[in-house]
């Protein structure tokens, strides 16, 4: 195909650009932006040691067993399909209320057993005919033996079901990552100026020496771009998220490979029969209130419905329960798309509350739905950065501090937060700090309205990779529950519910989970 001059000159110029492309379908000073290539970063020989001292109590919480050495081949790793169970004392029938053990054996590749912890088992007992299911707890002996203990919530037959998650080899690799490659996960901002634009790569620490730096007058969160070529930092317009880096060599790979993960243990314990007995579970539970610690398990499904063991939760099979509930409420929920899918479900399911469209971002917000005759506002909108979405205004990104504090508060207002997903890949002082400030925000709208009622939904499952895992998951949740210990506020164990259901594992819940996970919450908004 033959060219003329102009055009000719114009591919002669995107050739010779190298690492940026130009688009004159917009403006002849667009500028389309292209990572460059993974950086060698440099870990501390202890990363955690540079943690604020005052989070000492905080990291013992999340320390996990590591192998005594770094493993150089993949053959010495745990592998699932040679890792097995047993059950202890085993009895002909048991009674609802009883506990069951079960003990874990953890094998290498070359079916030799394991000479220290770190595995990460998932447990869980189960009823695929009656859709039940009750999360196991794990605990690590250190020498390659596990004891998993099952409450016996039910009566009929219950199944134990076993999942190796990470080995010890893999969580090793998990945790080196995340606090030594921060920019394994990197985001966009675009700068808009006088009809000239560029973009360029931003995150919470740019390890080069132009760059534009921000921090929040309020909450003093922070945030850094590459400085623009041409345009000045003020003229940051737009935030999205960009993409990822590979980080693992050939071996890492291979031992966060799909095939060494969340892998089932098989065993060769038969069904459990389980009787009813003297013990009642929920004769006794106290009125879903503000500063409850969820016992271990927190409750369970039976007929996919959820029976809290923490209070006496209550359940909205009509959209006119929840509508008479929510009367008069105003509801600010802010977090990220897992708490997104309760303002959907509200929406959803109560047909008078309707949206309204402002023109937004879906995936960071903000979203509002009204029902102006019951006097209802629900709001949603993504947290503050760092924040993987679509492109969006930075306006429309509020950190959590910052719109806490534009919160008035009362017997009418409800807040609800959730803050883990998008900080699994930095290091844990990152989140530590983050907590602090939401704490002490939350601390002082409590001190302002004390009748404000404060929900805050945990860490769920569903990540199985380096840049989002279950494991990472659960470590901040561990903090996450940590930090708001003692206070007025409510946890929702969103880990529990989605950990032991019947559905596959999915970083977003299905129909059935989100509907008794929305249950709860109701049940802490309207405990009689």
């Amino acid at each position: 195909m033959r060219c003329d001059k102009f055009s000719c000159l114009l591919l002669c110029c995107l050739v010779s650009i190298g690492g940026f492309t130009f688009s004159f379908l917009r403006t002849v000073f667009s500028v389309k932006y292209s990572p460059p290539s993974p950086k060698k970063y440099t870990c501390p020989t202890d990363a955690m040691a540079s943690i604020n001292p005052n989070f000492t109590d905080f990291l013992k919480l999340i320390e996990w067993p590591e192998p005594s050495s770094t493993v150089k081949h993949f053959n010495f790793s745990t592998d699932p399909r040679k890792c097995g169970y047993r059950l202890l004392n085993p009895r002909g029938t048991y009674k609802v209320g009883e506990i069951l053990k079960v003990e874990i054996t953890a094998r290498d590749r070359n079916g030799r057993l394991k000479e220290y912890g770190g595995d990460f088992f998932q447990a869980k007992l189960h009823s695929p005919e009656l859709r039940a299911g009750v999360t196991g707890q794990v605990r690590d002996y250190g020498n390659g033996s596990y004891l998993a203990t099952f409450l016996l919530p039910w009566t009929g037959l219950a199944e134990v079901h076993i999942r190796l998650i990470h080995s010890s080899e893999a969580v090793d690799i998990l945790k080196k990552k995340r606090e030594c490659y921060p920019e394994k996960v990197f985001f966009h901002g675009f700068f808009h100026f006088n009809g000239s634009s560029e973009v360029v790569e931003c995150n919470l620490k740019i390890t080069r020496k132009d760059v534009c730096r921000y921090k929040n007058p309020l909450s003093e969160d922070t945030w850094e771009c590459v400085k623009p070529q041409r345009l000045p930092c003020n003229a940051w317009i737009y935030h999205s998220f960009g993409g990822q880096r590979t980080v693992t060599d050939i071996t890492e790979d291979l031992l966060l490979n799909s095939s060494v993960t969340d892998q089932v243990v098989l065993g060769s314990i038969p069904p459990i029969s389980v009787t009813s007995g003297t013990l009642d579970l929920t004769s006794d539970l106290p009125v879903c209130m503000p500063g409850q610690e969820p016992p271990q398990p927190s409750g369970f499904y039976y007929n996919d419905v959820w029976t809290s063991l923490t209070c006496s939760a209550r359940h909205f099979p009509r959209p006119s329960d929840a509508l008479a509930c929510l009367r008069g409420k105003d509801i600010h929920m802010l977090g990220d798309s897992t708490l997104r899918q309760w303002f959907e479900y509200l929406e959803t399911f109560i047909p008078s509350l309707k949206r309204i469209d402002l023109h937004v971002s879906y995936q960071s917000g903000p979203l509002l739905a009204v029902d102006p005759n019951a006097g209802l506002v629900v709001r949603w909108r993504g947290h503050g950065l760092p924040l993987r979405t679509t492109k969006t205004m930075i306006s429309d990104l509020h950190y959590e501090v910052a719109h806490l504090a534009g919160i008035g508060g009362g017997p009418q207002t409800v807040v609800v937060l959730t803050l883990w997903a998008h900080f699994t890949t930095f290091p844990v002082s990152v989140y530590l700090d983050r907590l602090e400030r939401v704490r002490q925000a939350i601390a002082s709208l409590l001190f302002r309205s004390p009748k404000t009622k404060v929900i805050i939904k945990s860490a769920n499952t569903g990540y199985k990779s380096i840049y989002g895992s279950d494991w990472l998951s659960l470590q901040l949740d561990i903090l996450l529950r940590e930090a708001f210990k003692g206070m007025a506020v409510t946890i929702i164990d969103a880990w529990d519910m989605t950990s032991c259901h019947y559905l596959p594992d999915n970083i977003h819940p299905g129909p059935p989970v989100i509907r008794n996970e929305v249950d709860l919450l109701l049940s802490y908004i309207c405990p009689t």
